[in-house]
Order: C-alpha cells, then sequence, then structure tokens
C-alpha cells in the first residue's frame, strides 16, 4: 500500500524527523485558508497523487501570491495528473499539500528497501538527488552508496558517518545525518515498511537536512497489525478492480493484456501467465482464487476479469488439491449467467471433483472449450483471442 507524500511526512514528524510545514487542502478554500496561515510570502502547491514525475508533468509548482495559489489549487483538483509513472489516464487529485519554500543548496538522495536476497534491508545514498534512483544506477552506479542493517541492532550511528562521508557531510551536517539515519531505520521497521525514498533529501542555504518529499510503500501483508496505516488507504489512487478483489480476499493484478486469468496458487497463476506468453499471448491479469475458494468468491473473480474491456477470452486454469473443482464450476456458470458474456472460456479441471466440474460446465450451454492438459488450454486461448 503506498501513502501520499501529505501522509509520509506526518509520520516522519512523528519520529522527530525534519520536514517541510505544510497542510493539504481538498479544497479552494481550504487552500486559501492555509496560504493566509502560512507565514510567508511565497508557497509550493502539490498535487497529491500516488505517482513519481509530479514536477515535470504540471503537478508542482513554487507561487508568490495567493491569488495564484488559488488559480493553480483550482486547476489541480477534480483533474488526473499523468505522469511517467502512470497510465494515459493518469491519476486522480483529490488533495494537494501548501508547504512553505526552501532556500536549497544541494540535493541529495536517500532511500531504503529490502533486499530479498540479503534478507535485510539496504539503505541507499546518493549525491544525485531529484533524479530518479534508476537513472542513476543505469548512468553512474558508481554514485549509489548502500549500507546493509543488521535486523538485531538495526542502524548503527558508524553507518551513518559512512554513508554522510561518502556524500561529503561534515561537521554538523553530518550530525543531522546520523540522527536521520538511524530514525529512520527505526521507522521503516516498526512500521513495517518495505519501500522508503526521500528524493530530494536537501541541505538548506540555512545549514539543515530537509526531508522536501517522501515516498513510502507498506507491506500488504502486515497491514493487519498497523490499523493507523490501513486507515491512511486511498482506494481513489488504486485500480477499481484491485479494490474489489481485496474485499474478496483475492489476489489481483491488472495487466495489459487480453487474455483473462483465473488460477487457485500463486506459483500455478505465474506458471500460467508464462505459459500464456510462450505460446504467443498476453494476459490482461494475475489472479489467484486462493486454495479455500467458494462459489461466491469464485463468481466474484469471474465478474472482476469481465469487467476488463480489453479481455477477449478467459482462461480457467485450476487444480483441485483443497478447492472443489465443481465449486469453481458453479461459480463460473453463476457469473457468466449473470454478466451475460459471450467470451470463449478455456478451462482446465484437474484432481479434487474435476470430472463432475467438467460435466456442469459442458452442461451449462456456455462457450466453454475444453482442455486435457496446461500446454493445450495455452494454446487454445490464444488461438481463441485471434480469432
Amino acid at each position: 500500500m503506498n501513502l501520499h507524500e501529505y501522509q509520509s511526512k506526518q509520520l516522519l514528524s512523528e519520529y522527530g524527523l525534519p520536514v517541510s510545514k505544510g497542510e493539504v487542502a481538498a479544497t479552494v478554500e481550504d487552500a486559501l485558508h492555509i496560504a493566509n496561515k502560512m507565514q510567508t510570502a511565497r508557497w509550493v502547491v502539490k498535487a497529491q497523487v500516488h505517482a513519481g514525475g509530479r514536477g515535470k508533468a504540471g503537478g508542482v509548482k513554487l507561487l508568490s501570491n495567493k491569488d495564484e495559489v488559488v488559480e493553480f489549487t483550482r486547476s489541480l483538483l477534480g483533474k488526473h495528473l499523468v505522469t511517467y509513472q502512470t497510465t494515459a489516464q493518469g491519476q486522480p487529485i483529490n488533495q494537494v499539500l501548501i508547504e512553505e519554500p526552501c532556500d536549497i543548496e544541494k540535493e541529495l538522495y536517500l532511500g531504503a528497501v529490502i533486499d530479498r536476497s540479503k534478507q535485510r534491508i539496504v539503505f541507499m545514498a546518493s549525491t544525485e538527488g531529484g533524479v530518479e534512483i534508476e537513472k542513476v544506477a543505469e548512468k553512474s552506479p558508481e554514485k549509489i552508496l548502500t549500507t546493509i542493517v543488521d535486523p538485531i541492532v538495526g542502524v548503527m550511528p558508524f553507518q551513518g558517518r559512512k554513508l554522510g562521508f561518502g556524500l561529503g557531510l561534515k561537521g554538523d551536517l553530518l550530525k543531522q545525518f546520523v540522527n536521520l539515519l538511524v530514525g529512520l531505520g527505526k521507522f521503516f521497521v516498526e512500521y513495517d515498511l518495505s519501500l522508503l525514498e526521500i528524493n530530494p533529501l536537501v541541505i538548506t542555504k540555512q545549514g539543515n537536512l530537509l526531508c522536501l518529499d517522501a515516498k513510502i510503500t507498506i507491506d500488504d501483508n502486515a497491514l493487519y497489525r498497523q490499523p493507523k496505516l490501513r486507515a491512511m488507504r486511498d482506494p481513489s489512487q488504486e485500480d477499481e478492480r484491485e479494490n474489489h478483489a481485496r474485499d474478496w480476499d483475492l489476489n489481483y493484478i491488472a495487466l495489459d493484456g487480453d487474455i483473462g486469468c483465473m488460477v487457485n496458487g500463486a506459483g500455478l497463476a505465474m506458471a500460467t501467465m508464462d505459459m500464456i506468453k510462450l505460446q504467443g499471448g498476453n494476459p490482461a491479469n494475475f489472479l489467484d482464487v486462493g486454495g479455500g475458494a467458494t462459489k461466491e468468491r469464485v463468481s466474484e473473480a469471474f465478474k472482476i476479469i469481465l469487467s476488463d474491456s480489453n479481455v477477449k477470452s478467459i482462461l480457467v486454469n485450476i487444480f483441485g488439491g483443497i478447492v472443489r473443482c465443481d465449486l469453481i464450476a458453479e461459480g463460473i456458470i453463476g457469473a457468466v449467467a449473470e454478466v451475460g458474456t459471450k467470451l470463449p472460456v478455456v478451462v482446465r479441471l484437474e484432481g479434487n471433483n474435476a470430472e463432475l466440474g467438467t460435466k456442469l460446465l459442458s452442461e451449462s450451454g456456455l462457450n466453454i472449450i475444453a482442455s486435457t492438459s496446461f500446454t493445450d488450454a495455452a494454446q487454445k486461448v490464444v488461438a481463441a483471442t485471434k480469432v
């Protein structure tokens, strides 16, 4: 789950970490009220969307009078912002963050991720602040400094000094950086984050470090123990189908293809998408109905697939170990009858009650294409898509 910039900064400030002063506005009236309260002659207004590249897309501006604040806020709210990280439709802007500007001397980069291969949190720092870290890694990998966090002791001050020296920091700035890194390490663990990015981390002309932007991603699997963060979810920034799937405990991720997939088990779902690609097709989604799928959940899963207008055919690949294939069949029949689709459906059922499930589907009168093997199912669904 992602957080907005203003939410991320609220959390960072609670840990005593340096962030810009600002407030969020959901209306033009709120924006003017906030601008009037702030003791400054200039304001920075930022569109709040779950995407990077807002500045280049026209979603961030430094403004010098309150009329400009009002007009720029009005031009953003209710619109969609398209950046290099969004789809062509962009992300809806429901709020803007209004902040006091700062005098920037230098921009740095600071981030943390979980390195799965090392099973550790890794902090990254670079002198190339304000630039996408992917571009830095591609063009100047030597400019990315890293340190691995021991899960027993957390971030240690010597690690902060090592990175700080690498960034060219000295004196009080180095001390500030060490405190910041130690605080961020504690913050990362206590909130079950999977990604934290401060880009840019700026050095002001007054000689202070400031988190000018903040991007946070929380591990979805840990949200059950993070009610505070769970309440910060913004469904408007997420795919409606993925939200629908989450309500039914389904694992769904929308993709760009035209072959809908319904599979039980994440491993089999990944293999199914690979097989479709191998046969020359393009999966429209990842959808795992789980080992304990019910008729109702399967029916909802099918509706989610059919809600994608790009889908031209559907592959159902079920191995009945825990789940019963006849329940899968009943869910498919119910969903198709309700939605009324005429798309071709290729079904491969193996395992528990597979014969009964196949019989139910064959007698349903639907446009069902039976399959006898994994490869055969992928070949048939790709062929049906191209008709």
